[in-house]
């Protein structure tokens, strides 16, 4: 947050409301990373034609020609908001049978590498929402099924891993991709009891994130739900899985958070 002048009214360190310093002592935030933090848009969409690429080129090597359909990025983005299977990605691509397998499987092998990593992004005003967050003293828990490695190397790039009380990941470059909800909901437990020991006080704790895997996770956890439609799905994807309220972005989700005062939640009951 450098370069912000310090009298700027809505800068984080002269941010007020109504609610009591206590109350925001007493929040803590479990925060995705990919969607609400990382804009993933760009490396998905590279990842995308790259693989269709040189599923069409073995192809060609063996004298078949593919009748490939490549999407536009906004086709791309908008199927995989709505959660359109990579396989039904990869038909309407103009792909069919061992073609489509041998597309996912090349779409595995390169999505996390390093060129294509290199093109991830922070959402706009992420940061900003982080360091406000943490300036009216938010606990803020990052719980993702990034590699925790990864994750924790682009916050420290950023200088972001100050903000962060707790990184919780995986291990595995490519449980991300496949967002598997078990995982997330094992890893978000093991958040709120790390936490509820430390704390030791009823804490108001909420869960933000972008996808069902964040959202079912936290509600089997009886954790209130913020959906981010910034991220990997979209607005009408994401109502069907109720979550507390809906917001574009994590900033208005922060500005949300800091206006509001939801019930405590007593962590400790819950590992």
């Amino acid at each position: 947050m450098t370069g912000i002048v310090a009298l700027d009214p809505q800068s984080p360190q002269n941010y007020h409301n109504q609610n009591h310093g206590s109350y925001r002592q007493h929040l803590i935030v479990f925060c995705d990373f990919d969607g609400p933090i990382v804009n993933v848009s760009n490396r998905y969409y590279a990842t995308y034609k790259l693989s269709l690429s040189a599923t069409q080129v073995v192809y060609q090597t063996q004298g078949i020609n593919l009748p490939i359909q490549m999407l536009s990025k906004k086709q791309f983005w908008e199927m995989k908001q709505n959660r359109v299977a990579d396989v039904e990605i990869a038909m309407r691509s103009g792909l069919q049978g061992e073609q489509i397998d041998f597309f996912l499987e090349r779409v595995s092998e390169i999505v996390n590498q390093s060129f294509l990593l290199q093109k991830d992004r922070l959402q706009p005003g992420a940061s900003w929402a982080l360091a406000l967050l943490h300036s009216q003293g938010v606990k803020l828990v990052l719980v993702t099924l990034r590699c925790q490695l990864q994750a924790t190397q682009i916050l420290r790039n950023h200088g972001l891993t100050r903000l962060f009380v707790g990184i919780y990941g995986t291990e595995n470059q490519n449980t991300a991709y496949q967002n598997y909800t078990g995982v997330k909901t094992k890893l978000l437990k093991k958040a709120i009891a790390d936490q509820a020991k430390i704390t030791g006080d009823p804490l108001s704790a909420w869960m933000v994130g972008d996808t069902e895997a964040d959202l079912l996770a936290a509600q089997e956890l009886s954790i209130p739900t913020i959906a981010l439609t910034c991220g990997i799905r979209s607005q009408f994807y994401l109502q069907q899985f109720q979550p507390t309220c809906i917001h574009s972005n994590l900033l208005a989700a922060a500005h949300y958070l800091l206006e509001n005062k939801p019930q405590p939640l007593e962590l400790s009951l819950l590992h």
